[in-house]
């Protein structure tokens, strides 16, 4: 019950997600930029040793935010504070190389709409779940 829960739930905010970028788009015409799925999409050089960098930074900080988390367990608010703060932290620097560097730099209008949604969707669920 635990799976199909989680899949419903990641299912409604992937198409919530997808239809406020849609209408932004057509509210703001902005063009849809084409993007591999599953893959980095750097905008430049710099942007890619940024973002490298910081996947490097958040997967040691939540590793160790997880060790904490499970030898005492009043450090679940701890863990939440800081995936959202990392999660946040990843969405900032891509819009703001999307704004300064991208020949596109209204497409941050989306970055940031895609980033305020999946960090209320992320404490929305762990609110639900772990607390």
């Amino acid at each position: 019950m635990y799976w199909v829960k989680f899949i419903s739930i990641a299912i409604m905010i992937f198409v919530l997600i997808s239809t406020v970028k849609y209408v932004l788009r057509k509210l703001l015409k902005l063009k849809k930029v084409k993007r591999n799925p599953f893959s980095y999409n750097h905008i430049n050089e710099t942007h890619r040793k940024v973002d490298k960098r910081l996947r490097v930074f958040t997967a040691l900080t939540v590793m160790t935010l997880a060790l904490l988390m499970i030898n005492n367990k009043d450090f679940t608010n701890v863990y939440l504070l800081g995936v959202v703060a990392l999660f946040g932290l990843d969405y900032a620097v891509r819009a703001f190389f999307e704004i300064k560097y991208s020949e596109y730099p209204k497409q941050a209008i989306l970055t940031i709409a895609e980033m305020v949604l999946m960090l209320t969707a992320v404490i929305t669920v762990f609110q639900v779940w772990i607390l």
